[in-house]
């Protein structure tokens, strides 16, 4: 059994996919319309094949919340780990 999609909460689509593809270096694996938002999702060349990271619009209350909460408690809804974050940062 393997993940194949995690969610993160964003407040706009489009500036995470900017910040996720030009900040961070993940690549636009999916861009399909719909409706009001996107199905919008990403994948590090780091990563593990075949995982895909969904841009995930905070359109309804009980996710606004739900990340609220996590931020008001200090814990962290996603990790990301890097052997070198120097060489990431440059």
């Amino acid at each position: 059994m393997q993940i194949k999609f995690v969610s993160v909460m964003v407040a706009d689509q489009a500036q995470a996919l900017e910040f996720y593809t030009k900040v961070l270096g993940f690549r636009k694996m999916a861009d399909i319309p719909m409706g009001e938002y996107r199905w919008l999702t990403v994948i590090s060349p780091d990563g593990i094949e075949g995982v895909e990271l969904v841009l995930e619009p905070m359109s309804f209350e009980p996710a606004r919340a739900y990340q609220a909460a996590l931020f008001g408690a200090g814990i962290p809804a996603t990790a990301f780990i890097t052997k070198n974050i120097a060489a990431e940062f440059e």
